[in-house]
């Protein structure tokens, strides 16, 4: 078999965002366009690849299974020593970080694009994860970006076609390629990791306790069948859209109040007490019972506070807690009574990973649904889930009657107060628009008027006082690397907060984000719904950031 050459032109539009590349598919299908990046990715590793040793794996989302046998041809050509393939192609984003971690590979080149849809015109990503089995960090991405903007030519080596549906081990020309079940390995770490007899115990002796876990028909379907029917003995009626699909059946893979509106629909009709989702790569999740949605701000906070009922907190210890920068302060609260070390970071798992890797961090969370712990370098949609059982299944211990979802909730406020949060999304906005206002925003934040200037709610009577205004900048604890520009954030005297960033996870446009957080002591008000709590304050920010008037839009594409 020989190696041939092909003579390509360089891209300017290839710069990894935090998690990866992603564009429409019609992008990567262009010619030489996935080719340029699978060769940058190669050619940004120590010896350009040769030698190395490779997890692939990813969501399953369209154009998936096209790019594994591309990346084929050019890691044999670059002299990859082994490929380590989900079977089909399918590998969450967590269950690769540990197959990266437990069998010490050289990292992993994941096919997702998260929650963004998929089909044939919709979203397809690369990324590209290190040795820690974290997303590779600022120096990795920028190292391939610029790769990208000069390539020139890459080289294939044809084998053929494998057929990575049957799981064994084969070669494609002179590389070892292993196919392996994509979820026996993440089955036995969450075994590890967590109380199943008590968890099984506990959903088999009390009926009451309803589950419904919803797929999205995205990759963690297998998974959830594993944990919920075949180790926890629970039936098949527990599973909801749990076959995944390269166009998620239409849907929008992002466990979210909108887009998981089967699970809420069916979590409220029935009136099931424990109902939970996933996203399309299985590093998000969303905890929602019959009349009780979690946040995910309160969600990292909860699981940080029951640490101790967890048999690998119990053991090891919690090293540390750290939330990303726009996620409310509920956890801070929590690691201050414990006396553990806090950090607030800004959005990106790899800025959590870096304490991870050092022992400082045990358990941290972002508002965009994304929780985790130190087990692997990735949020991960199906261990929070877990953890919600496990936790559920302690609290039930000895007790009469059912504690729900509801109850842990309200005895977490009554301990430490409610932090009242919501994130605004607006999608797919007009990039000059999305400009403008970050704009307007660095010129009211150099304004010396605004600080301490007064705004009143249009529907209440309700005053906030601009109390501090900056741009969050993150200086790593670990490696010194600096992070500027990582969100606008206006304070009020009364402790309330809005976040704005825009996204860089979109394939087309931009997304603004706007987040709104509002605390309180009040326990008359923590039953309150967040739409109620932070009503005020969402009517001061529009007003403050004139955002409808730059974005043109009147209501956001989403509200979690």
């Amino acid at each position: 078999m020989s190696i041939t050459e092909h003579q390509t032109t360089p891209f300017t539009d290839q710069k990894p965002g935090t998690s990866g590349l992603r564009k429409r598919v019609k992008v990567f299908q262009g010619e030489h366009y996935t080719e340029n990046f699978v060769q940058a990715i190669l050619d940004a590793m120590p010896n350009g690849g040769k030698g190395s040793t490779l997890v692939i794996g990813g969501d399953g989302r369209y154009w998936a299974r096209e790019t594994v046998q591309i990346i084929f041809k050019i890691g044999a050509a670059v002299g990859v020593k082994k490929f380590i393939v989900g079977q089909d192609s399918i590998l969450s984003t967590p269950a690769a970080s540990n197959i990266i971690r437990k069998y010490k590979t050289d990292g992993g080149i994941l096919l997702t694009a998260s929650h963004n849809p998929g089909g044939p015109n919709a979203d397809f990503g690369i990324k590209f994860n290190t040795s820690n089995g974290g997303p590779a960090p600022e120096n990795v991405t920028n190292k391939i970006f610029e790769i990208t903007k000069t390539l020139k030519s890459y080289k294939t080596l044809d084998a053929g076609t494998l057929d990575i549906t049957k799981i064994g081990s084969f070669k494609y020309g002179p590389v070892d390629v292993e196919i392996i079940d994509s979820v026996k390995d993440y089955v036995e770490i969450m075994e590890s990791l967590f109380d199943f007899p008590l968890i099984s115990k506990f959903v088999s002796s009390t009926p009451e306790f309803t589950i419904l876990f919803d797929g999205l028909h995205g990759v963690t379907g297998p998974y959830g069948r594993a944990i919920f029917v075949d180790t926890l003995k629970l039936p098949e009626s527990v599973l909801q859209n749990c076959i995944p699909l390269q166009d998620f059946g239409g849907g929008h893979p992002d466990p979210n109040l909108t887009y998981a509106h089967d699970l809420v629909a069916a979590v409220e009709k029935n009136q099931i007490v424990f109902g939970a989702a996933s996203d399309g790569d299985g590093d998000r999740n969303m905890i929602y019972g019959a009349g009780a949605f979690v946040t995910p701000s309160d969600s990292v906070a909860v699981i940080a506070d029951w640490a101790d009922s967890i048999p690998y907190f119990k053991k090891g210890g919690v090293h540390g807690v750290a939330r990303s920068m726009p996620t409310s302060k509920a956890i801070d609260a929590v690691g201050k009574a414990h006396g553990w070390e806090f950090f607030e970071v800004p959005t990106g798992w790899k800025f959590f990973g870096n304490l991870m890797d050092a022992g400082r961090l045990s358990i941290c969370g972002e508002e965009s649904f994304g929780t985790g712990s130190d087990h692997v370098r990735e949020k991960d949609g199906v261990w929070a889930i877990v953890a919600w059982l496990n936790i559920l299944a302690a609290a039930n211990q000895g007790q009469s009657k059912l504690v729900t979802i509801k109850e842990i909730l309200q005895g977490h406020y009554k301990k430490y107060g409610r932090n009242f949060f919501s994130r605004y999304d607006y999608e797919e906005v007009p990039s000059e628009g999305a400009n403008a206002l970050i704009a307007n925003l660095d010129k009211l934040f150099a304004s010396s008027d605004f600080k301490g200037s007064k705004y009143t709610a249009s529907s209440s009577s309700a005053t906030f006082e601009v109390s501090d205004v900056y741009n969050f900048t993150y200086t790593d604890p670990i490696d010194g690397s600096v992070s500027k520009n990582q969100g606008h954030v206006i304070t009020f005297s009364d402790g309330s907060r809005v976040v704005f960033r825009l996204s860089g996870t979109g394939s087309h446009g931009a997304t603004v984000r706007m987040y709104i957080e509002k605390y309180s002591k009040n326990e008359s008000e923590y039953g309150n719904s967040a739409a109620d709590g932070l009503k005020p304050l969402i009517e001061v920010a529009l007003e403050i950031t004139q955002l409808k008037k730059y974005l043109g839009r009147d209501e956001p594409t989403v509200i979690t």
